[in-house]
């Protein structure tokens, strides 16, 4: 049973975090929305191209052949990925950068899997899906926008959780979800935002909680990177980094090899942070909706093409790999993609009318409002 002193604590937590978040998560969601039709918007705009349809067959393109064929296109620069689409298999994407290391890439070529021809060129940095994706993940402020939205998630984790427990005392005396429509214009948002806040809640808070560990990819990545990663080439710290991999089909075939059942997900060049100097790593993926969105590395000598050693990914990748697709609902196509928008939809509702009380707010203290609550005599008699 919460007492007098609780509830005003959870009603502190409630305004304030809700106070500081509430124009920042209006953003997220604003900017949410056309973020989870990107594939189908890339499309409309041209930005992506649907490989021509060819008779049925398992016949691949050689890897070595394609990345000859983008290398040709730049020949100044290095190739630092070879990426499979996940929901086009028929496609395979080649990144570049000015060497190898480099944090921004140059070019991102796609290619068609079956035949090896060049199909189009990802516009990259341009656009206003582009302008989305920068407000949605750093505001246009890097690492430190990132981690700033991380907070403001946190912040909104916090005012749900608050928001329900103050639900109770608060709506105690109306039935579940009322709308006091011949009431003030005021009591009417209140209790609508009330009703859109715990029927969007658990969506809210999965969207919130993913998004927060969505901002913490870079220190993720970094952690593997300095532990797994660095472990797994230790032995060959103290070789000379290969200048001229191999073949690449070579490492991908020899990567099949251990994991029979999966698919690639992307290859890392030598040199690379996910590769390390003297290695390929090959990141293979399962194939169903759930293991699709996750990876095995598969660490492969540059210069031989053997496996040198397979691990699976520690627990915080992992969470990392399975928060991304369930925070824009890219796990059951485009019926859970309408579902995650009506639900963006109806937060934004959630947060404008909680901007919108606070904006129109009475100059009641909360000692008032705690003083208006029914106490426990009332309740038994109701």
């Amino acid at each position: 049973m919460l007492t007098r002193s609780s509830i005003k604590h959870w009603y502190l937590i409630h305004k304030w975090t809700s106070l500081i978040c509430t124009a920042f998560m209006l953003l997220l969601c604003l900017t949410g929305l056309p973020l989870i039709f990107s594939d189908e918007i890339d499309r409309a705009l041209g930005y992506s191209v649907t490989p021509p349809d060819l008779p049925e067959t398992a016949e691949r393109a050689d890897l070595d052949a394609i990345i000859s064929a983008a290398k040709a296109r730049r020949p100044g620069d290095a190739v630092q990925f070879i990426v499979a689409d996940p929901d086009e298999p028929d496609l395979w994407f080649v990144r570049m950068a000015e060497n190898v290391a480099a944090a921004k890439p140059s070019a991102f070529y796609a290619f068609d899997a079956r035949t090896g021809d060049y199909l189009y060129q990802y516009p990259l940095d341009q656009g206003v899906m582009n302008i989305m994706l920068r407000l949605h993940v750093d505001m246009f402020a890097g690492l430190w926008g990132t981690l700033f939205l991380g907070l403001m998630g946190l912040l909104l984790v916090a005012s749900l959780v608050s928001g329900v427990v103050l639900y109770g005392p608060f709506m105690r005396k109306l039935a579940f979800g009322a709308v006091r429509r011949k009431q003030s214009t005021r009591l009417k948002w209140l209790d609508l935002h009330n009703l859109l806040g715990i029927a969007t809640l658990v969506w809210f808070l999965v969207v919130g909680a993913t998004g927060v560990i969505n901002t913490l990819a870079t220190p993720i990545f970094g952690q593997w990177q300095s532990g797994e990663l660095a472990d797994m080439t230790a032995p060959y710290r103290t070789m000379p980094p290969v200048r001229e991999p191999g073949s690449v089909q070579k490492a991908l075939d020899a990567a099949r090899t251990v994991a029979p059942d999966m698919s690639l997900g992307f290859i890392a060049f030598p040199g690379n942070g996910f590769a390390g100097p003297r290695h390929f790593v090959a990141f293979m993926q399962g194939n169903s909706p759930l293991t699709s969105k996750l990876l095995k590395p598969v660490l492969i000598d540059a210069q031989t093409g053997g496996v040198v050693e397979t691990r699976e990914l520690p627990w915080y990748v992992t969470a990392l790999l399975i928060s991304k697709p369930l925070h824009f609902g890219d796990y059951g196509g485009l019926p859970l993609k309408i579902i995650w928008a009506l639900l963006d939809i109806l937060s934004i509702a959630v947060l404008g009318s909680g901007l919108y009380l606070w904006l129109k707010k009475r100059n009641v203290s909360i000692e008032a409002r705690l003083d208006a609550l029914p106490n426990e005599k009332e309740k038994d008699c109701a």
